[in-house]
């Protein structure tokens, strides 16, 4: 008698609707792909970097000319947007044609002239990438990956979020369709619970792994009982300080537009505003405006700046901090919800008068809700940005710009921060955090140096 196949449902967010049902890989199926992508390995990191770039620049290619459909089922698999979806499928093709174009520089060779023999530094591959990522950017995660990586001569694994697999299958679609050899690329359909065993493979070389600090933890215990060398990028709770002297609507405007990217579910998003007490009112009063400018709704009408959260599950773990908080002594500024459990979406919503002894003071709010913090003195605003677990980015406003870029530079501790903008990613950057926000950094030459063996040579 054959037994039934696991199976996992990528369900629409925004009604509750199956879109599509996919079988989990047997562990047969699984073995045969990690095994196709070390026989890959062996042949594709002797091919030269130019032809490397070449399927990048294809890969690229492909994903413009589907970048409509890509867009779409990335927006009906996790809610966010349209307009959302196609600017990250548009921003994932850049990143591989930047790579393209100029990782050759960053894996020349490395003449070394302090010694008195000839020697270098050469990049060479590691082997095979496994790729283990979310479902908030589920084409931008993966490309800024796969970029270096396969540039660096290696092959990759994705290990995707069950709930964006249609997403998954897209992209392993567009890579065989850009004359990706057999095995450079393949996508797992796997739990999380059954993903240790493709980390303790012997063939596995290098994980990459972003999502939640909890889940991290776990994925670097496996990897380092395996000696495995991992990037860990997690989560993070942003503060963005707001001097008294920034251009208060500009601050308004950056705040609130990156804490209500993707429905406030980015691991940068601006978490914690942080306002000089002579401009907090002036502040509080315009952000309120601003956040009422965004339109909540089926997030496949373009006039919808907001959509759902990326489940009920997830808006209900966001909607239960809110309360917690508040019972702790924090009041709300804005929020209008009429909370229904039988639905995704979760109106925007800011806190404030949150003391250091309020649970969420430390805790990441991953969803559209911003706590609002006043300060006296620098030394208060860099207390409280820095009172966190977390360090993956920030940002200062003020109208000197350089005074900004030194308070950055030795007052705040995360791994990105943006002067007078919101923090993004750009693949001329390194991009990663500290403390609970991980370690490593993808994009810019130090994602090469990641993932790739760094040789020293000696004539």
């Amino acid at each position: 008698m054959q037994t039934e196949r696991p199976t996992i449902n990528s369900i629409n967010p925004h009604n509750q609707e199956i879109i599509n049902t996919y079988t989990l890989h047997t562990k047969e199926e699984l073995i045969s792909k990690i095994l196709l992508s070390k026989d890959t390995s062996n042949s594709w990191k002797k091919t030269s970097i130019e032809e490397r770039a070449a399927i990048l620049n294809s890969i690229a290619e492909k994903v413009l000319q589907n970048k409509q459909e890509l867009a779409k089922i990335c927006t009906l698999e996790m809610g966010k947007p349209l307009a959302q979806s196609l600017a990250e499928v548009e921003k994932s093709a850049f990143c591989l044609q930047f790579y393209a174009k100029n990782g050759a520089q960053w894996l020349k060779a490395q003449k070394v002239d302090f010694i008195d023999k000839e020697a270098y530094i050469e990049l060479a591959p590691l082997g095979t990438l496994l790729a283990i990522m979310p479902w908030n950017f589920p084409y931008w995660q993966v490309f800024r990956a796969m970029a270096p990586a396969i540039l660096a001569g290696n092959t990759m694994l994705l290990k995707h979020a069950s709930n964006v697999t249609g997403c998954a299958l897209q992209i392993e679609k567009i890579v065989n369709e850009a004359g990706a050899p057999a095995g450079l690329f393949q996508t797992l359909i796997v739990s999380g619970a059954d993903t240790e065993p493709i980390i303790a493979h012997p063939n596995i070389d290098v994980i990459a792994f972003t999502g939640s600090s909890e889940v991290g933890k776990i994925i670097a215990k496996t990897a380092g009982a395996h000696l495995k060398k991992h990037v860990l990028e997690l989560g993070g709770s942003d503060a963005y300080i707001v001097l008294e002297d920034a251009n208060i609507d500009l601050a308004v405007e950056k705040c609130v537009k990156s804490r209500l990217n993707n429905a406030g579910q980015s691991c940068i998003a601006a978490k914690r505003w942080i306002v000089d007490e002579k401009i907090y009112s002036e502040f509080k009063n315009k952000a309120i405006l601003e956040l009422q400018k965004y339109t909540l709704g089926n997030p496949m009408n373009t006039e919808n700046k907001l959509g759902p959260m990326v489940n009920i599950e997830a808006k209900k773990h966001l909607h239960d901090q809110v309360k917690k908080a508040i019972s702790h002594g924090a009041n709300i500024l804005i929020n209008n919800n009429d909370f229904d459990e039988n639905s995704a979406y979760y109106e925007p919503t800011i806190i404030e008068n949150i003391k250091k002894d309020n649970p969420v003071f430390k805790e990441e709010l991953f969803g559209p809700v911003a706590q609002l913090y006043k300060f006296s003195s620098l030394d208060e605003a860099f207390q409280i940005a820095n009172a966190t677990p977390y360090g993956l980015g920030g940002a200062i406003f003020s109208e000197d710009r350089n005074f900004a870029y030194n308070l950055a530079l030795k007052y705040m501790d995360t791994g990105s921060i943006a002067i007078n903008d919101m923090v993004s990613s750009h693949p001329a950057m390194p991009f990663g955090g500290i403390k609970q926000s991980g370690y490593g950094r993808e994009l810019s030459f130090m994602a090469l140096f990641e993932f790739s063996n760094i040789k020293s040579i000696v004539k």
